[in-house]
């Protein structure tokens, strides 16, 4: 019951919804909160690149659908073409943030790494950074969701020459 009664305090004081949560604060002593139907809202600690993020807790996570160029890739020899650029929209939409969290089908992948899609304010970050030309759209099974959504969305950045689809030869 206490639990319920502080995230409630939570909601009413720090704005926190199902959509307008970009206000809301965490206590010291919280780095994330679940809200209904598998929502958490936590705050980004860092990016680590143009698809993974670290939140406050440590915990690592992995954008679904999406895959950006490497900035460190061990089966690859230097950085990937627009890496680092990648890496700095994901930065501007979600580093030192609260944002909003959503599995699909499995919790994590084989590196341990939380598989999530990520909203930031009201900004559908997995589908932007396909959107914009920062990633490149791929569907691992079983985690599919928005499967169509990110290759609709590579299709118009392609069209538009935009992001790495301009800058980067042989995609």
């Amino acid at each position: 019951m206490k639990r319920w009664i502080k995230y409630g305090v939570i909601v009413v004081f720090g704005g926190l919804s199902a959509f307008g949560y970009s206000s809301a604060t965490l206590t010291s002593k919280q780095s994330a909160v679940t809200v209904g139907s598998g929502w958490e809202i936590a705050r980004v600690g860092r990016v680590i690149d143009g698809d993974t993020i670290e939140l406050a807790d440590k915990r690592t996570v992995r954008y679904i659908g999406i895959d950006s160029p490497e900035t460190v890739n061990p089966r690859k020899t230097g950085v990937q073409c627009f890496s680092a650029e990648a890496k700095r929209e994901n930065q501007r939409l979600v580093e030192g943030k609260l944002v909003r969290l959503a599995g699909d089908v499995s919790d994590t992948d084989k590196y341990g790494r939380l598989l999530r899609y990520v909203y930031s304010d009201d900004v559908f970050v997995n589908d932007h950074l396909v959107r914009m030309g920062f990633a490149r759209a791929v569907a691992i099974m079983p985690d599919i969701a928005y499967r169509d959504a990110f290759y609709s969305s590579q299709k118009s950045a392609r069209q538009k020459s935009l992001g790495l689809w301009k800058n980067c030869p042989m995609q």
